[in-house]
């Protein structure tokens, strides 16, 4: 395999999870008992552009189907985290009524709703249908088409050039990220912005967070590998902010290089900041598997103990981070009764591969557990605040990642 940007060749795993099934293909009833596709699950890192990325196995039609359950808008803290970056970015780039808004994979609307309400034009591109026809219920128009640079051409030829592109979550997950990166420069004014969020690598090697490893993600970002691939595509970083999202997120504003503004002093202390973490020594990435191990090892050992006792241990969030640690581990329904999720496409459903099944919240209610597993532990504070009754019962809340912690 060669470097979906440089076209080096990988030799160095970074990490390598065995074999697991797409993490948001949810399974009904109905096919719980049919055969299930699992694709190999492996990290490699690049030491020529330093760009961490899966193994070639899979596409992204394969993996964002009509049927994809992740809805952004069921976390208030991300609705909430949306509202206040299109009041931040208003304001930072003056946008008016004349401002044009591309979001790229705008899913259900949880940000563009925030530009719509005050009649701002805007696009969101989006192309799962479930995610989209949520969207569009909020009036934002919506086209249902992968983004790339065809695409860009079209929008160009019918006058649709952005002021601002919006790109959350979205940079990681496509497979062909250069040409990704062309289209957005093609599709950009002149003097235009890109916003790009995703998590930042250094987060994940430092705090163990493996679980955010999933076929859905291609890419596994640095500064250090971003500039260089928006360089290639004649795009220019001149400011990061730091988020604490996803247990740590960047958020990179990029403009044309020719753009006179200035680089923030912001971008050479985040690549100072790689450079001393090791993420351009390859030292670094060898040393992950072991800690990941760890991880899953105690994790394991703790559902054994709580069974062994005759406690009952319930999960929070379906999450596609869930169902990476739980395949990796091996933990099925005998370890781990269900998890509930407040998102309804996903309750009455199993997770993949492990085939637990997934109820709505209420149903912490009637099982009372000892313990409730958080699964998306970025979104601990959140759930634990929602869930603060299990306490009655002397029930506890467990995060398994960067290290097994019980919350009294």
């Amino acid at each position: 395999m060669n470097c979906r940007h440089c076209a080096q060749t990988l030799d160095h795993v970074l990490l390598d999870l065995g074999f697991a099934p797409p993490s948001n293909a949810y399974l009904s009833t109905k096919n719980l008992s049919a055969s299930e596709i699992y694709f190999p699950l492996k990290l490699f890192v690049c030491t020529e552009c330093w760009l961490v990325q899966t193994q070639d196995v899979t596409d992204e039609k394969s993996l964002f189907t009509d049927e994809y359950a992740y809805f952004s808008s069921v976390s208030q803290g991300w609705l909430k985290h949306a509202k206040d970056y299109c009041l931040m970015i208003e304001e930072r780039l003056n946008l008016d009524k004349d401002s044009f808004i591309v979001e790229i994979a705008a899913n259900d609307g949880y940000l563009l709703r925030n530009f719509v309400e005050k009649s701002f034009p805007c696009l969101g591109i989006e192309p799962t249908k479930s995610t989209a026809d949520a969207a569009e219920k909020l009036s934002i128009s919506i086209l249902r088409r992968f983004f790339n640079t065809m695409l860009a051409d079209e929008l160009i030829e019918q006058d649709k050039q952005a002021d601002l592109i919006v790109a959350n979550n979205v940079f990681a997950h496509v497979p062909d990220i250069n040409d990704f990166s062309l289209a957005m420069r093609r599709l950009l004014k002149d003097n235009g912005v890109i916003t790009l969020e995703f998590p930042h690598l250094l987060q994940l090697i430092d705090n163990i967070q493996f679980d955010t490893v999933y076929h859905e993600h291609f890419s596994y970002l640095s500064v250090t590998s971003t500039i260089q691939i928006l360089a290639r595509a004649g795009l220019r970083v001149f400011d990061i902010e730091l988020l604490p999202t996803h247990g740590g997120s960047l958020r990179v504003y990029a403009c044309h290089t020719h753009d006179v503004r200035k680089n923030s002093e912001q971008v050479e202390k985040v690549l100072r900041d790689e450079v001393q973490f090791g993420l351009t020594e390859l030292a670094v990435y060898t040393k992950f598997q072991q800690r990941v191990d760890q991880v899953k090892n105690t994790l394991l050992s703790f559902l054994i103990e709580q069974k062994t006792k005759g406690k009952t241990v319930v999960a929070y969030g379906a999450a596609a981070k869930g169902n990476t640690l739980l395949n990796y581990a091996g933990i099925k329904p005998d370890l781990l009764s269900c998890v509930v999720d407040a998102a309804e496409s996903k309750q009455d459903k199993f997770l993949p591969g492990s085939h637990i099944p997934i109820y709505a919240p209420g149903k912490i209610n009637t099982i009372k557990p000892d313990y409730l597993l958080i699964l998306p532990w970025n979104i601990s504070d959140e759930i634990i605040s929602q869930q603060k009754h299990i306490r009655q019962w002397g029930g506890r809340f467990v995060i398994a990642l960067p290290k097994l912690k019980i919350i009294e």
